[in-house]
């Protein structure tokens, strides 16, 4: 894995773009219309359709756990086995998990435009790059976009539930005018993007440069009132933590650290085995978030909490109510 686990913290931090804030603001869930003081968690399961590991992993911990919401890798091979579950249980909440790299050795995809569409997405294999810093070096904002356009494209085609977008390995989030690209493209066909607010307590305790080079642009707020959703934090540190009891202990903490407000927290959940071990070696850390999601005393810390389990489909569903 040529993804440092380090990068989703920096990724995710990025997020947060600075403005001044005051004390008494409300929540993005207060103006979602969540009583004041709710803590409402998304905990989202990403790479679906990378494998099927993967997918059988996230249906366990969707259907027995505490997973609540998925995101998918279009240009992957299982897309297809994927969607056939969606489309026989459409309530559960899917987005596109945009992916503009190809990191693993042995098992990669290419573009969904083509080659010659997006001859800078690609590498001498003409799959995608394996790591974030030679999509920067390489492509360009359009052909970013469009790749992701043709991912939406394909995803429609299909049939697919799209209740929002994020980006695989933090791509559209390493570059402004790629992250430009990626808001512009969620306002205009009015598909909820994974931004957050600037004042998340979990990504506070990490610096972004992204966050320096978007500071002053207020694109949260461009978000929520083009009538778009907005987070107030988001944490994908999971990434980093091996085994079960160290990321057990570590759920513990973020759970006990969540600030009022909307919260993602991002997980892959998988159902490892010799054929997932030949694809990646996170195996370990992806098995180890499907048996959190599934443990009975984090279950029971979230509703000591009182803590809100939701999802994209109803973040949308609610900010559609307070244009």
């Amino acid at each position: 894995m040529r993804w440092p686990a380090t990068l989703a913290l920096t990724v995710l931090t990025g997020l947060a773009l600075s403005h001044t804030a005051h004390a008494a603001d409300p929540t993005y869930a207060e103006r979602l219309g969540w009583p004041k003081g709710t803590k409402a968690v998304i905990f989202h399961s990403d790479d679906l359709g990378m494998c099927v590991e993967g997918i059988d992993g996230t249906i366990k911990a969707l259907e027995g756990g505490l997973c609540t919401s998925t995101s998918t890798m279009m240009p992957c091979p299982w897309v297809p086995g994927w969607n056939k579950y969606l489309k026989a249980n459409p309530h559960v909440d899917n987005g596109l998990h945009l992916t503009l790299t190809s990191e693993w050795d042995d098992y990669r995809w290419g573009p969904l435009a083509g080659k010659p569409a997006v001859p800078g997405l690609v590498d001498e294999e003409g799959c995608l790059w394996d790591n974030v810093g030679l999509v920067n070096k390489n492509a360009s904002a359009d052909e970013v976009e469009m790749e992701v356009r043709a991912q939406i494209e394909r995803a429609q085609t299909m049939g697919m539930i799209i209740t929002h977008m994020d980006s695989h390995m933090g791509t559209l989030f390493s570059n402004p005018q790629y992250f430009e690209r990626y808001v512009k493209t969620g306002i205009e066909k009015q598909i909820p993007i994974l931004i957050t607010g600037p004042d998340g307590a979990l990504m506070k305790k990490f610096e972004s440069e992204f966050q320096q080079l978007l500071k002053g642009m207020n694109l949260h707020e461009k978000v929520w009132e083009a009538g778009l959703p907005v987070l107030d934090d988001a944490t994908g540190q999971s990434y980093g933590w091996k085994t079960f009891d160290e990321k057990k202990k570590m759920f513990i903490e973020i759970l006990n650290e969540i600030q009022p407000g909307v919260t993602e927290i991002i997980v892959h959940c998988t159902l490892r085995d010799s054929h997932f071990d030949r694809i990646s070696e996170s195996g370990a850390t992806r098995q180890a978030d499907l048996d959190v999601l599934l443990d009975a005393d984090i279950k029971k810390l979230i509703e000591e909490q009182g803590i809100v389990l939701t999802t994209w489909r109803e973040l949308k569903e609610r900010r559609d109510k307070v244009k």
